[in-house]
Protein backbone atom coordinates (compact mmCIF):
# COMPACT_ATOMS: atom_id res chain seq x y z
CA UNK A 1 0.00 0.00 0.00
CA UNK A 2 1.18 3.55 -1.03
CA UNK A 3 1.60 6.40 1.76
CA UNK A 4 -1.01 8.36 2.36
CA UNK A 5 -1.93 11.59 1.20
CA UNK A 6 -4.29 14.82 2.02
CA UNK A 7 -7.49 14.94 0.84
CA UNK A 8 -6.42 18.09 -1.19
CA UNK A 9 -3.99 16.17 -3.91
CA UNK A 10 -7.26 14.09 -4.89
CA UNK A 11 -8.01 14.70 -8.53
CA UNK A 12 -10.55 13.83 -10.88
CA UNK A 13 -10.25 10.44 -12.47
CA UNK A 14 -8.45 8.60 -9.06
CA UNK A 15 -10.39 5.42 -8.68
CA UNK A 16 -12.57 4.75 -5.83
CA UNK A 17 -12.24 1.77 -3.89
CA UNK A 18 -14.77 -0.16 -1.75
CA UNK A 19 -13.80 -1.67 1.76
CA UNK A 20 -13.04 -5.13 0.39
CA UNK A 21 -10.59 -2.98 -2.32
CA UNK A 22 -12.78 -3.36 -5.09
CA UNK A 23 -13.46 -0.52 -7.29
CA UNK A 24 -16.56 0.72 -7.41
CA UNK A 25 -16.07 4.23 -9.15
CA UNK A 26 -14.11 7.36 -10.24
CA UNK A 27 -13.84 10.64 -8.75
CA UNK A 28 -15.54 13.39 -10.28
CA UNK A 29 -15.21 16.48 -8.05
CA UNK A 30 -13.76 16.46 -4.36
CA UNK A 31 -15.84 19.38 -1.87
CA UNK A 32 -14.53 20.51 0.47
CA UNK A 33 -12.67 24.35 1.54
CA UNK A 34 -8.74 24.17 1.02
CA UNK A 35 -8.83 27.52 2.37
CA UNK A 36 -9.96 26.34 6.10
CA UNK A 37 -8.78 22.81 5.50
CA UNK A 38 -12.01 21.36 5.40
CA UNK A 39 -12.93 18.59 4.11
CA UNK A 40 -16.71 17.75 3.13
CA UNK A 41 -16.68 14.50 0.35
CA UNK A 42 -16.67 13.10 -2.77
CA UNK A 43 -19.07 12.94 -5.85
CA UNK A 44 -18.03 10.05 -7.49
CA UNK A 45 -19.36 8.45 -10.69
CA UNK A 46 -20.05 4.72 -10.05
CA UNK A 47 -21.69 4.14 -13.71
CA UNK A 48 -20.31 5.30 -17.88
CA UNK A 49 -23.89 6.96 -17.99
CA UNK A 50 -25.80 8.55 -14.84
CA UNK A 51 -25.24 11.44 -12.21
CA UNK A 52 -22.51 11.41 -9.78
CA UNK A 53 -23.09 10.07 -6.12
CA UNK A 54 -22.17 11.77 -2.58
CA UNK A 55 -20.02 10.17 -0.42
CA UNK A 56 -19.93 12.37 2.44
CA UNK A 57 -16.52 12.35 4.53
CA UNK A 58 -16.65 10.25 6.91
CA UNK A 59 -17.32 7.57 4.86
CA UNK A 60 -13.85 8.05 3.06
CA UNK A 61 -11.12 5.94 4.42
CA UNK A 62 -7.50 6.17 3.28
CA UNK A 63 -6.18 8.37 0.75
CA UNK A 64 -3.03 7.48 -1.25
CA UNK A 65 -2.00 8.30 -4.87
CA UNK A 66 -4.69 7.74 -7.80
CA UNK A 67 -6.49 5.58 -5.32
CA UNK A 68 -9.50 6.79 -2.78
CA UNK A 69 -10.41 4.08 0.00
CA UNK A 70 -14.43 4.05 1.06
CA UNK A 71 -15.34 2.24 4.11
CA UNK A 72 -18.61 1.24 2.22
CA UNK A 73 -19.50 -1.91 0.89
CA UNK A 74 -20.28 -2.26 -2.60
CA UNK A 75 -24.12 -2.50 -1.90
CA UNK A 76 -23.68 0.79 0.04
CA UNK A 77 -21.88 2.71 -2.92
CA UNK A 78 -25.08 2.15 -4.74
CA UNK A 79 -27.01 3.30 -2.30
CA UNK A 80 -25.70 6.77 -2.19
CA UNK A 81 -27.19 9.47 -3.19
CA UNK A 82 -26.58 11.65 -6.17
CA UNK A 83 -24.67 14.35 -5.65
CA UNK A 84 -25.81 17.65 -5.53
CA UNK A 85 -23.72 21.22 -6.12
CA UNK A 86 -24.53 23.32 -3.59
CA UNK A 87 -26.47 26.60 -4.01
CA UNK A 88 -25.13 29.64 -4.71
CA UNK A 89 -25.11 31.79 -1.40
CA UNK A 90 -25.93 35.23 -0.81
CA UNK A 91 -25.84 37.42 2.26
CA UNK A 92 -28.77 37.73 3.61
CA UNK A 93 -30.15 40.67 4.84
CA UNK A 94 -32.62 41.44 7.45
CA UNK A 95 -36.14 42.10 7.40
CA UNK A 96 -36.23 45.78 8.25
CA UNK A 97 -33.78 46.46 5.07
CA UNK A 98 -35.77 48.25 1.90
CA UNK A 99 -36.21 45.92 -1.32
CA UNK A 100 -33.88 48.33 -2.95
CA UNK A 101 -30.71 47.21 -0.45
CA UNK A 102 -31.63 43.35 -0.65
CA UNK A 103 -32.01 43.30 -4.68
CA UNK A 104 -28.46 45.13 -4.50
CA UNK A 105 -27.03 42.71 -2.19
CA UNK A 106 -23.80 40.83 -2.91
CA UNK A 107 -24.46 37.80 -4.24
CA UNK A 108 -21.47 35.05 -3.90
CA UNK A 109 -20.62 31.93 -6.12
CA UNK A 110 -19.50 28.84 -4.52
CA UNK A 111 -15.58 27.63 -5.01
CA UNK A 112 -15.20 24.78 -7.16
CA UNK A 113 -12.59 22.95 -7.88
CA UNK A 114 -13.84 22.10 -11.64
CA UNK A 115 -14.83 25.54 -13.88
CA UNK A 116 -18.08 23.76 -15.18
CA UNK A 117 -19.70 20.32 -15.17
CA UNK A 118 -20.35 18.39 -18.26
CA UNK A 119 -23.48 16.83 -19.05
CA UNK A 120 -23.63 13.20 -19.74
CA UNK A 121 -23.66 12.76 -23.20
CA UNK A 122 -19.72 15.06 -22.92
CA UNK A 123 -18.65 12.81 -19.85
CA UNK A 124 -19.79 9.52 -21.96
CA UNK A 125 -17.94 11.17 -25.16
CA UNK A 126 -14.76 11.76 -22.71
CA UNK A 127 -15.17 8.03 -21.77
CA UNK A 128 -15.05 6.41 -24.89
CA UNK A 129 -11.93 8.49 -25.81
CA UNK A 130 -9.97 7.43 -22.85
CA UNK A 131 -9.52 11.49 -21.90
CA UNK A 132 -11.89 11.52 -18.73
CA UNK A 133 -8.74 11.96 -16.44
CA UNK A 134 -7.69 15.22 -18.39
Amino acid sequence: MADPVSWLVIERGWDVLDREGERVGKVEETVGDSSHDVFDGLSITTRLVGRPRYVPSEQVGEIEEGRVHLKLSQDEVSRLAEYEEPPTSARIEPEKAGLLTRAEAEVEAPVHRRPRRENVWRRLWLRLTGRANN
